[in-house]
């Protein structure tokens, strides 16, 4: 019997901070392998990434933020799967990688339960002044007026794939009257969401809480602009666990600067990590999180192990979670 492992090299570029490094899962995902480059921390630029990838013949993607542009994969010969941890895949070039005969997996649906749960917690902690709040009483302080409630309000949700169906179901848990928008709808999902599909401009007009759950492709980028923004009540709150670049940055920072919306929760930015002193940052109307949504950790290891079951059965000539099909073998 054949003691050969399935892959010559595997790559792991950009852990950091840390999350498969060091857990049950690492030694799992080594013994596919004769040899593993494990990197925990970030490569700086494209050239850094080729350098640590060139020889791979597998690569587990663990952070979004590193690109996989034509030039990245161009430089990979040997390269026969890239098994990305997480649902988006709009940092890698898709039509590159099917062209040069990289299979791109992904991991769907993991963090469905802990992304919506984060975003209704970024709801929450805009409307009930929970960050100001605390500041206020570490200062010395106390209370400085009412508080706003989301009972009875009217929750948007934009994109009712895994993630927003489940934001749905929380919305209404909490007493909230939901609405809906998708690329896609029908009449079907609608009945079996329990929730009304909107045109967008409609659910933006009559939104309390705007919460963003669309995979960033070309359609939806900048899907939330300047024009979308001034649809929406100056009582409202975005919120955005998607991709920043589903909103125009810009437009929503001056937006929230003149008060033109209540405030905003936002776990996703144009340029991650957010630089320091970015304008986002000195602002009180706005609570921030470090693209943190799925970072439960009974999800990591949900997620991380499906990144590792996409190397297992591609493999083994049955690959899942295909979003890009090469032909390399």
């Amino acid at each position: 019997m054949s003691n050969a492992k399935p892959f010559a090299l595997l790559a792991v570029p950009d852990d950091e901070p840390p999350a498969l490094a060091g857990t049950p899962l690492e030694s799992r995902a080594r013994e596919l392998a004769d040899r593993a480059e494990w990197h925990t921390t970030r490569p700086a630029n494209n050239q850094e990434t080729i350098e640590r990838i060139r020889e791979a013949d597998a690569i587990i993607n663990i952070r979004s933020a590193v690109p996989f542009p034509r030039e990245v994969l161009e430089a990979c010969p040997n390269l026969k799967l890239l098994s990305v941890w997480g649902t988006g895949v709009d940092h890698v070039d898709l039509a590159a990688a099917e062209e040069l005969g990289i299979t791109v997996s992904n991991t769907p649906g993991y963090g469905a339960p802990y992304v919506s749960e984060h975003a209704l917690a970024l709801a929450l902690a805009v409307s009930r002044q929970i960050v100001q709040n605390d500041r206020r009483i570490r200062d010395g302080g106390w209370a400085a007026g009412y508080i706003d409630e989301l009972y009875g309000k009217t929750l948007g949700v934009v994109g009712t794939g895994a993630i927003g169906r489940r934001m749905v179901q929380l919305g209404q848990g909490i007493g909230m009257n939901v609405v809906a928008w998708t690329f896609n709808p029908t009449r079907e999902r609608a009945k079996e969401y329990g929730v009304e599909f909107l045109e967008l401009e409609e659910l933006l007009r009559v939104s309390d809480v705007v919460s963003l759950h669309v995979a960033l492709t070309p359609d939806s980028q900048g899907l939330i602009g300047r024009d979308q923004l001034a649809l929406m009540k100056p009582t409202a709150i975005l919120v955005n666990v998607a991709r920043g670049a589903v909103v125009d940055e810009a437009a929503l920072l001056e937006c929230l600067q003149q008060g033109r919306i209540a405030g905003a929760g936002l776990d996703v930015f144009e340029v991650e990590p957010l630089p320091a002193g970015h304008p986002l940052t000195l602002l009180d109307n706005v609570v921030l999180a470090p693209h943190a949504g799925s970072m439960a950790y009974n999800g990591t290891m949900r997620g991380l192990e499906m990144s590792i079951e996409n190397l297992e059965r591609f493999a083994a000539g049955s690959p899942v979670n295909v979003v890009a099909q090469g032909f390399r073998t």
